[in-house]
Formats: C-alpha cells, structure tokens, sequence
C-alpha cells in the first residue's frame, strides 16, 4: 500500500512539474506571438477607428458589407473605459488558467477534430480571421474549419447562399457542438480574447460595431461565449445581439462583484444551451428569414 501511494506521489509530482513546464513554455510563446495576431507591425492591417466611439451611416455610395448593409462607420468621440480590479486582473487570471486547462483537457478532441477535417478536405485545419477585439482593435481569430476550402471569406455563415453547401461532412457535427470555438482557447491565452464576453464580429460588420457602441460593448474584450450566445445564438437579429452584449458588458463595468456575477451567469447558461443545441441555425437570421418568405410564399 505505501508502496502504490509512493509511486502516486511521485505521478502528481511528474505531471505537476511537466504541467509547470508547458504553461511556462506557453506563456513564452503567447507573448512573442501577440504582437503579430494584433497586426502590430502591420499598420495597414489595423483600425482606424480603434479607441473610438462610432456610428454607423448608411449610404447607398459604399459597397454591401457583411451585416449586408450599405455604410460605413464614422468616429464620433473616444472610448474612455476604465476596468474593474475583476475585469483587469482577477478575470485575466481565470481566463488564462482556464484557458490552459481546457488546451490540456481538450487535447484529444483537438487531434480527432483535426483528423476528420483533414479526411474530409485537404487543406489547413485551422484558419485565421479578422475580428474586432476590445476597443474595436483587431486581433486574428483562430477556429477549426468546418467549411470547404472554397467557402467566401469574411462573410458572416447568414449571408452564405444555402451554407449548407459549404459545410464538411464533419461540420455540422463540429458546428453543432462548438467544436470550430475550441482553438479559440490560444486566442484567450494570448490574451486578445476571454472567455466570456461578446461573440467577435468580423472586421467587416460595420452596423453590428455600431450597435454594440450604442450600450459600451465593444470596450470589453471579446469572448468564446457571452450573453447573446447563450440566450438566441443565431435566432437573435443584429440589434437584440447588441442589447444583450451591451448588458453584458454594464455589469462587467459596473463592479468586480457584478462581473463576476454576470460571468458565472453566462457560463452557466451557455453550458446549458450548447447541451440542448439552443439557437444555432444553419444559415443564422439570414436562413430564417429565406425560410420564413419560403413559408410566406407557400401560403400565399
């Protein structure tokens, strides 16, 4: 019995020790490559509009962009939040511990992921994109592809003519249970996103910018999951999102103790809504409303 208790002893230690190692070499790595995932040294890669307060003015004049709107953002003031011990610190912490873990927890669902796409569809597993991170700086998002290789890029899935279309054997699968999120834990360590917190809109969703300034949520950092994901995902229009983010991020800005409350909400009830497959729509409110005319028609 001492015996077995001994080599368990010696076990917790090994694992211990290597788990130090690879946080440490992690955390090595993270902050050598976050200047390039926020485009540092590429200034033409970064927003003009970042630290300011924005609206959005519609114009017959600019191209359609993709909340498939013709506009364009105007700066109208700057930013001027200030966070919370929570929110800066305490947050942060949690955020890159958890963000750790999962990576370790996860690892064998990263490599069956990884698998499938690659029987599927030769071709890079993971992809980057261009999405709006705190302040509306932009930052490169990480996910697992679930879509073809030939799918339009920086088009929101709901402005895809039947998406459905595009999607790998293995994407609806992997779309259904989030499983495209996961590689966004690196993007949390890094520390350009949290874990919860508004969903990142694509550099190119100028009117969902605008909607989300209206109520502050773009000076908080983006997140895997947050408020609107976990109460409508896909089924919610573009300006409910925003409301939903916009008190998100209120109470985030309103005390460490109202953070931390907000948080644990959100986790809980995305938890939830992932398990019971909650507001996810192939397609989202754009595959609704072809649906919805489809029907309309029909009636007629």
């Amino acid at each position: 019995m001492s015996s077995f208790k001994a080599k368990l002893k010696k076990a917790a230690i090994l694992s211990g020790v290597t788990l130090g190692a690879a946080y440490t070499v992690m955390s090595y790595v993270a902050k050598k490559q976050r200047p390039r995932t926020v485009y540092k040294n590429e200034p033409e890669e970064q927003n003009p509009m970042a630290g300011k307060k924005v609206v959005f003015v519609e114009s017959e004049n600019d191209p359609v962009n993709a909340d498939g709107k013709q506009g364009h953002l105007e700066a109208v003031g700057e930013s001027s939040y200030k966070p919370t011990f929570y929110a800066k610190y305490i947050k942060r912490g949690m955020d890159k511990i958890l963000s750790f873990g999962g990576m370790v927890v996860l690892s064998p669902v990263y490599a069956v992921t990884a698998v499938a796409i690659k029987l599927d569809d030769p071709g890079p597993v993971i992809f980057h994109q261009k999405r709006v991170g705190k302040n509306k700086s932009y930052f490169q998002l990480s996910k697992f592809r679930s879509m073809k290789l030939d799918t339009p890029k920086n088009v929101p899935t709901h402005m895809l003519d039947n998406p459905d279309q595009y999607l790998l054997k293995s994407g609806k699968l992997i779309r259904k249970l989030s499983i495209d999120e996961l590689p966004q834990l690196w993007n949390i360590f890094v520390g350009n996103m949290s874990v919860i917190g508004p969903r990142p809109a694509l550099w190119n969703q100028d009117f969902l910018t605008a909607e989300r300034d209206k109520y502050g949520a773009n000076d908080v950092k983006p997140g895997l999951t947050g408020l609107a994901q976990a109460h409508g995902r896909d089924e919610l229009e573009i300006p409910d999102k925003a409301k939903l983010d916009g008190e998100y991020a209120q109470a985030l800005k309103k005390s460490s103790w109202s953070g931390l409350k907000m948080d644990i909400k959100v986790f809980v009830d995305s938890v939830k809504a992932v398990l019971k497959h909650d507001g996810v729509v192939e397609g989202g409110t754009g595959e609704i409303h072809k649906q919805e005319e489809k029907a309309e028609k029909v009636s007629e």
